[in-house]
């Protein structure tokens, strides 16, 4: 699924407090008619990665365990399976900022959480007093200096590899800062634009000067062709920071890109950064930065064959050996 997390108190189901799992599971019993208070059939939601409030996603993964029964009762006078019957009654009932991507039984050994081998985010920001899109508004955090993109670069390489991550994380309960990050990356995006190519009818993506509209190089396409005006992509201008990792402790993410932008900013050394991963200890400096500049982007699982061992390894509390 993918949702818009500005209108979430996050992730988790809270009393009281609009979230992400609440609203799916309201509308789980409603839809399947399992009444909440049911101790038999809870349709409780496991999720791959429990974002914050305000925090986004465009790939969330989640699953529950549902009686055959229960899911076979609401195919009604639809002619289609009954996981197909639950995906169209979902989306029926979902709010508007909710998106289903897909419902389909899970193989054996599926745990959503313990299963997956990596989570993607991306934080996006609008630096320099660069205007952002208003449609982007929700999405970017703004940012009126311009930010040092390369020694942010060196920053992140250091969070590459197994590292105990306190500074920038608490732990869960009987949990642990500990996390492999596998990829760590700040770029900014280049102005970009879509342009319909008279001759063909195809939809090419292009890079364009810096100026908008003026003449821009095609990537791939009739050569001479007229582009006329070439409209920019959304994050056309962006600073993006993209981080992979087998897991993530909280708010790891948002404050790893603070400390980043406290170093590009230059009001922070890379070798204050290098001291806050030698020491894995929270002393305040950097908390997590704003919510909204931050999106799930992906959630990688293996091969089905090996979601049961991969849910039983990562259940093990991990150490730096």
């Amino acid at each position: 699924m993918a949702y818009d997390g500005g209108g979430f108190h996050g992730w988790a189901k809270q009393p009281d407090l609009r979230t992400v799992q609440g609203v799916v599971e309201d509308a789980l019993h409603t839809v399947l008619r399992v009444p909440a208070d049911d101790a038999h059939e809870p349709l409780r939601l496991v999720v791959a990665g429990r974002t914050d409030t305000g925090v986004h996603a465009v790939h969330q993964v989640c699953h529950l365990d549902v009686g055959e029964q229960t899911l076979n009762r609401r195919v009604g006078h639809m002619a289609v399976p009954p996981v197909e019957a639950l995906r169209r009654r979902l989306i029926h009932d979902l709010p508007d900022d909710i998106s289903l991507h897909n419902v389909q039984v899970a193989p054996e050994g599926f745990d959503a959480r313990f299963s997956a081998l990596q989570r993607t985010y991306v934080y996006r920001i609008a630096d320099g007093a660069r205007p952002a899109d208003p449609r982007m508004r929700g999405f970017v955090w703004k940012l009126e200096d311009t930010l040092d993109i390369p020694a942010m670069n060196e920053a992140a390489t250091m969070t590459i590899g197994l590292h105990d991550f306190g500074s920038f994380a608490t732990p869960n309960p009987g949990g642990t800062t500990i996390r492999e990050v596998k990829q760590a990356v700040w770029r900014r995006v280049p102005v970009m634009g879509m342009f319909k190519n008279s001759g063909t009818e195809t939809d090419i993506r292009i890079a364009c000067s810096d100026q908008l509209g003026k003449a821009a190089t095609p990537a791939a396409s009739n050569s001479g062709a007229n582009m006329g005006y070439s409209v920019p992509s959304l994050e056309s201008g962006l600073v993006c920071f993209t981080i992979v990792a087998d897991a993530f402790a909280h708010n790891m993410v948002r404050s790893l890109v603070n400390a980043c932008v406290q170093v590009g900013r230059h009001r922070k050394s890379l070798d204050w950064f290098a001291q806050k991963m030698a020491n894995p200890v929270r002393e305040g400096s950097t908390g997590p930065i704003a919510a909204c500049g931050l999106t799930l982007e992906h959630v990688a699982y293996p091969p089905d064959e090996e979601l049961a061992e991969r849910a039983q390894a990562i259940r093990a509390r991990r150490t730096l050996d």
